[in-house]
């Protein structure tokens, strides 16, 4: 009988904060990543057992996997990583979780429902602040204007700041423009060209549309055919964002990604346990229906990779506990609006 928990990429920034909160919640799970010195290193602190190997082969690492019942997976970007780790599962038949915030990912795992469901498995990408708060606020916001056509959701992090891993999918992605959700389809517009001006009740603040996960997921969730994210940013980053699109094509080039990406790796991992634990963050988000009616409610959360390892260890207990359904699905489609509300300074506020 399968069993137990098997944390992917144990070594970057989220992947060390899963498997740290994973202790806490009075678990064990194996450590497993590509880099022997990093695995053993998380590993040997946290006095937890490990794996090393790499995604290159599907069947040596479905083997792998063969005797555990979920798998986290943190090694991103999920863009390059996911498609193996997704094959191995359903190869082994191990239910497969992410902390993806990428909506091609999304989008490639979705189609791949019906695989999931004749291997009997669930597939869940986006189990971390990507994108389980904002899943749960889009089906908030659908039960409450059930005729809603169009969804919009804004991000305002107050403090915090990005990890490297993060940072690189960022750096991955620039010059590759912006996507909305429109009639159900997706949409390319040009970056930074999409700005409101968003009431977070205490205050205003310009926000930008932005390719996030939940032009993917909440879809899915909510069958909302038109959908965009934004998110504050300072001006100059909106600017910086327009120059992007008028030179996507040196953006684009490789060179010019793997000096980029060449910088982050030299700053910090990601914030300090300081920076988090002062840190929050504040989803709006608004539905309105074909007749003009509309419904918004706020969100106030932890500190993103903070709310990642919680969230993330919770589900994979959740589905320890009892088996989920199978195919693919998102966080609020399995577990419902309300999941978020049980997590430490989580306020949810309907603002009509």
């Amino acid at each position: 009988m399968k069993e137990g928990i098997l944390i992917y990429g144990c070594y970057g920034y989220t992947g060390q904060l899963i498997s740290e909160h994973a202790v806490v919640s009075g678990l064990k799970p194996v450590l497993a990543g590509r880099d022997e010195k990093k695995v053993l290193a998380v590993a040997n602190k946290l006095n937890l057992p490990s794996l090393v190997f790499d995604l290159t082969d599907s069947k040596l690492v479905a083997d792998k996997l063969k005797d555990f019942k979920v798998v986290i997976h943190c090694a991103g970007p999920f863009k390059h990583t996911s498609r193996a780790m997704v094959k191995a599962c359903l190869l082994a038949k191990t239910h497969y979780l992410d902390i993806t915030g990428e909506y091609e990912v999304f989008e490639n795992i979705f189609r791949l429902s019906q695989e999931a469901k004749d291997a009997e498995i669930l597939l869940m990408p986006g189990v971390g602040f990507d994108v389980v708060p904002t899943d749960c606020l889009a089906l908030h916001l659908k039960e409450r204007l059930p005729a809603a056509d169009s969804l919009e959701m804004a991000l305002f992090q107050k403090g915090g700041k990005i990890s490297q891993g993060t940072a690189i999918t960022i750096a991955e992605n620039i010059g590759e423009g912006c996507v909305i959700r429109e009639k159900g389809k997706l949409v390319t517009i040009p970056s930074g060209s999409l700005t409101k001006v968003i009431d977070f009740g205490d205050v205003k603040r310009t926000a930008v549309a932005i390719p996030w996960g939940d032009i993917s997921t909440a879809f899915r969730t909510t069958k909302i055919p038109n959908i965009t994210i934004y998110n504050v940013v300072p001006p100059g980053v909106i600017d910086s964002m327009k120059l992007s699109h008028y030179l996507s094509f040196f953006f684009r080039s490789s060179l010019v990604k793997r000096f980029l990406i060449s910088r982050i790796k030299k700053r910090p991992s990601g914030p300090t346990a300081e920076i988090r634990e002062k840190a929050q963050t504040l989803v709006w988000g608004e539905a309105k229906n074909p007749f003009g009616v509309s419904k918004s409610t706020i969100l106030e959360l932890p500190e993103g990779y903070t709310l990642t390892a919680w969230t993330a260890v919770k589900i994979a207990q959740n589905i320890l506990n009892q088996e989920p359904p199978h195919g693919s699905h998102t966080p609020a489609g399995v577990y419902g609006k309300d999941f978020i509300m049980q997590f430490d300074k989580v306020k949810r506020r309907d603002l009509d």
